[in-house]
């Protein structure tokens, strides 16, 4: 089965452009101000008209409320919300009754606890993301370039699917691919020049990566 890969964090026309001409089946665009990514509703909604048919878009929001929401799902033409806070199942069953869109819970790992902590949220979303878990004192949950220890996903079985997030580059995607059995990725910052614009040559090295390993 084909790996789907994400590439999150787009502020740019150039950057969505390299994302949909290289093979991305979804595309991100976050919507939190701590964010060196983030983008206004309206932008986004300029950005996602460059997105062609059967790519996905998706608004990444942190705790975000049912205002912003609103203006989001109203606004910027997307398909999927990304909960990337500390939102509760019953929050996101809450979104996801509210807004009529798919949802996506990334859900922080770092051992054991944390992959029993996620399995509380699979009846009340579409998809999950597995992420690192963000370095003492940061201003955002994910966008880190951190990764963690892909063993600890490794032969887990969900319910639904699930990306694989944190710390990707295009020098250790199939590392992790191997290492966690990851059917789908989101990749951010390890595509970037410097946070929040990217760069068409590591996005094409990244799926390129990707396909050669996982088709």
């Amino acid at each position: 089965m084909k790996t789907i890969v994400k590439i999150c964090g787009l502020t740019r026309e150039a950057d969505v452009d390299a994302a949909v001409a290289n093979g991305a089946e979804m595309v991100g665009f976050v919507f939190f101000p701590r964010s060196p990514r983030a983008v206004t509703p309206a932008r986004a909604r300029r950005l996602a008209g460059r997105v062609p048919s059967g790519v996905l878009k998706v608004a990444l929001s942190v705790d975000a409320d049912d205002a912003l929401l609103t203006d989001i799902t109203t606004t910027a033409n997307i398909d999927m919300l990304q909960l990337h806070g500390q939102e509760t199942p019953g929050r996101c069953q809450d979104v996801r009754d509210k807004f009529s869109l798919p949802v996506m819970k990334a859900v922080a790992i770092a051992g054991p606890e944390d992959v029993a902590h996620a399995r509380t949220y699979e009846a009340a979303v579409d998809r999950l993301m597995f992420d690192a878990k963000p370095p003492e004192g940061a201003t955002r949950p994910g966008g880190n370039a951190l990764a963690f220890d892909w063993r600890v996903i490794a032969g887990e079985t969900w319910s639904k699917p699930w990306m694989l997030a944190g710390g990707l580059t295009p020098e250790n995607v199939i590392e992790a691919v191997r290492a966690s059995g990851a059917p789908a990725l989101d990749v951010s910052s390890g595509v970037e020049i410097e946070p929040g614009i990217k760069d068409a040559t590591k996005i094409r090295d990244f799926i390129t990566a990707v396909r050669r390993e996982c088709t």
